[in-house]
């Protein structure tokens, strides 16, 4: 069995940096013709004289507060987008809202790559968990299986006692989603007595697999690994498998990515093993983005991977730079909280709090009424469900009790457990 997906993924280091950087000039040439947003951005920028790390850390960091706002001037895409690309594609809406349209290619979420890395082969059978709907995970993961020779159950998200029936039914072998609802399955197929041992595979996204979990799918019989996707660029690393079913040390990062680690409000690099925001490039034709900062803080492990491939390894996701929050594999936005706010005069202030409630991620709103009001709770709870599309608590605080920091959303989950 090839131990690699391909040759690209065991080349030396420095000729994998020649040539990304040999390619881009050209890229950024024609990007900048074909998508007049990206020209605008970059409207000072020789692209012949981008042909290092150095020179390309002279670019602006493109942020998705910016994409957002020009997106909204010039919807859908804000000319960041190359129209040739996009028939017989599909365009997505992720939070915020930010609009994508679908890369090229038979597997433009680059998910095949990560799925090789951990033991998945064709044949298999991968039931998908991730949303179908408007977001592209599902079809991430969807097109890479197919790429990679898989069957797929488009299960999509919900409807827990049908996904438990179904993979009973079809002894899917991988479980692809988010980490924690593989945990609702096997619960509700134990509570039920059905047989979901056909499972050995797992791949996760959306969110932190925390180690204890790790470790109970392990001892259940499934080997579970993570990679870290988003909805602009796909999966950006990956975990592969070592002896045994252990993870190997850190995330390889996908080819045809350039990554970097910036001090968080910069654009400056930091030196490998500091932890800072991950910004990364894309030499994606259809949806040329360039130096687009992820809001997402990790860092870059010295070495290479015992597996073998010889990809920059990244720590892993270490938080976030901003405030932007994932929970539940949904981003929660200070603007969202400020929509909830705005639905309820009677409310002066809140605080959208993240926790672990078990396995799974949970989330409650702090809120102080303003004097001598009494704010329907069940409302705001409606509110927030309806602006966040995920559940939540909302609590009442006394008034003056918040902390006067400028925080609107506080990540309390403990990510060493």
């Amino acid at each position: 069995m090839a131990a690699h997906f391909d040759a690209l993924e065991h080349r030396a280091p420095e000729q994998r940096e020649a040539d990304l950087f040999s390619r881009l000039p050209g890229f950024l040439a024609s990007a900048m013709r074909d998508a007049p947003g990206l020209g605008r951005w970059l409207a000072d920028l020789d692209p012949a004289s981008v042909t290092s790390r150095s020179a390309f850390a002279r670019l602006p960091i493109l942020r998705k507060p910016e994409l957002m706002e020009m997106q909204a001037k010039e919807p859908p895409f804000g000319g960041f987008a190359n129209p040739a690309h996009l028939t017989g594609g599909r365009v997505f809406m992720s939070p915020g809202p930010i609009w994508e349209p679908q890369g090229v290619g038979s597997d433009p979420g680059r998910s095949a790559r990560a799925m090789f890395a951990v033991g998945i082969r064709p044949g298999d059978i991968v039931h998908n968990s991730f949303s179908y709907h408007m977001t592209p995970g599902g079809f991430i993961m969807d097109e890479g299986a197919r790429a990679l020779g898989c069957t797929v159950f488009a299960a999509g998200t919900g409807n827990t006692d049908m996904q438990v029936d179904a993979a009973a039914a079809l002894k899917p072998a991988v479980y692809a989603g988010t980490p924690d609802f593989l945990k609702v399955m096997l619960d509700r197929a134990a509570e039920t007595g059905r047989n979901l041992s056909s499972f050995r595979l797992g791949l996760v996204s959306g969110g932190a697999l925390f180690p204890s979990l790790r470790d109970e799918y392990f001892a259940r019989g499934v080997k579970v690994y993570q990679c870290y996707a988003t909805a602009e660029f796909g999966v950006i690393a990956y975990e592969s498998a070592g002896d045994g079913g252990t993870p190997n040390p850190g995330m390889i990062v996908n080819e045809d990515l350039i990554v970097e680690i910036v001090r968080p409000g910069t654009g400056d690099p930091v030196p490998e093993g500091e932890v800072g925001e991950l910004v990364v490039t894309s030499l994606n034709p259809a949806y040329p983005l360039v130096r687009l900062g992820t809001g997402d803080l990790s860092a870059i492990l010295p070495g290479r991977s015992p597996c073998g491939r010889t990809g920059t390894r990244l720590k892993g996701w270490m938080g976030r730079a901003d405030q932007r929050t994932k929970v539940k594999g949904m981003f929660v936005d200070p603007r969202q909280i400020a929509e909830v706010l705005a639905r309820h005069r009677d409310v002066v202030r809140a605080r959208l709090v993240v926790t672990r409630d078990g396995a799974r991620d949970a989330m409650a709103l702090h809120v102080e009424a303003a004097p001598g009001a009494a704010p329907d709770t069940n409302a705001i709870e409606a509110s927030l469900r309806d602006v966040t599309k995920l559940g939540g608590a909302v609590l009442l605080a006394e008034h003056g009790s918040l902390p006067n920091d400028g925080k609107v959303i506080a990540d309390e989950r403990d990510y060493a457990g």
